[in-house]
């Protein structure tokens, strides 16, 4: 049998000690190879068909060749989007990508860091924001400051943490033109199905959108909080607003109702047929993410759809990159659908 070629035969043939060679071909964290050196011991492993050893490569230089990327929830679409960016931006870092997901558990997102860290990814993408837990939160960002200190660079999509860098899709501003574009449209009358009152992405888009209609004079006739921005919420929240009576209104205008996810907005189109009210004959609907779905649902949805892909591949630049305290902000695109016909003047 053929006997492997060692990383003690490369250096032999390139006529320099182990070490060098280690250096020339694995990198280090602390030393570099001259350039005519690291020449040499290329050339001579290149000579000797010579594969680099992917652990010996990752204690050389303090990291591995991959990049750490924390979701919440793994089967949720949106973030399969954000993994599919980051995954196109580390094949041609010529990196791959470890997944961890915290299963949407406040209290996992400290010890999957920890785990990465320990594996030593070279950088990590985090999506997502505060959970609200504050405990969890506390050791999630503590999690990542041990990670940054130990010579780690992070990048975090939908957050920001001093000594990171950060990707922000524009929800208030993107929530403010689909305000904008319906008001065009001739719409007047509004309602809103927002999240619950803490700071958040769907509280940005709920500022962007009734500040933007109520600066253009139009009439948001309730803002009602669902317990979570789901599609079971949207169903209850929507239900509520029927009985309220508030779309009722004569020759007032055809009122259009707003919902802070697509997923809301699925739940209340489901409560309107329930409750005999056609959309968008009698009352329209836009959501917001352009969730899988919304181009299929009957009548078609309109929505802002978020730049997820993208989102995922200038986090891996960013983290890559090292820098802290750069944020790229994203804008979503709208999508108008049958949900949102425009009204007879």
């Amino acid at each position: 049998m053929v006997r492997p070629v060692t990383l003690s035969d490369v250096a032999q043939e390139a006529g320099v000690s182990l070490a060098t060679a280690s250096r020339a071909l694995n990198g280090s964290a602390t030393r570099t190879v001259g350039p005519e050196l690291a020449r040499r011991v290329r050339a001579a492993a290149e000579r000797l068909r010579y594969a680099p050893d992917g652990v010996a490569q990752a204690m050389a230089r303090g990291r591995t060749n991959a990049i750490g990327l924390v979701v919440p929830d793994v089967s949720d679409a949106l973030f399969g989007a954000i993994t599919a960016g980051v995954s196109a931006a580390a094949d041609e870092a010529g990196l791959s990508v470890t997944l961890a997901s915290t299963r949407d558990v406040p209290r996992r997102e400290a010890s999957v860091i920890d785990a990465l860290a320990r594996q030593r990814v070279r950088a990590m993408v985090l999506v997502g924001g505060p959970t609200g837990n504050v405990e969890a939160d506390v050791a999630a960002m503590r999690a990542i400051e041990a990670y940054l200190v130990g010579g780690g660079s992070a990048a975090l999509i939908g957050a920001a943490m001093p000594g990171t860098s950060g990707v922000d899709i524009a929800d208030k501003r993107s929530a403010a033109q689909l305000a904008m574009e319906l008001h065009a449209l001739g719409y007047r009358r509004f309602v809103a199905l927002a999240g619950p009152d803490r700071p958040g992405r769907p509280a940005e888009r709920l500022a962007g959108f009734v500040e933007t209609v109520t600066v253009l004079g139009a009439e948001v006739l309730a803002v009602q909080r669902m317990t979570a921005p789901t599609r079971e919420a949207g169903h209850a929240a929507m239900a509520e607003v029927i009985a309220s009576g508030v779309l009722t209104g004569g020759d007032a205008g055809r009122p259009l109702v707003f919902a802070v996810t697509d997923q809301a907005a699925f739940g209340a189109l489901a409560a309107l047929r329930q409750a005999g009210i056609p959309v968008p004959d009698q009352v329209a609907l836009a959501g917001f993410d352009d969730s899988p779905g919304a181009a299929e649902v009957t009548p078609t949805l309109t929505t802002v759809r978020l730049p997820l892909v993208a989102a995922g591949a200038e986090a891996v630049k960013l983290a890559l990159a090292g820098e802290a305290g750069r944020t790229v902000v994203l804008d979503g695109e709208l999508v108008l659908r049958e949900s949102t016909p425009p009204l007879a003047g």
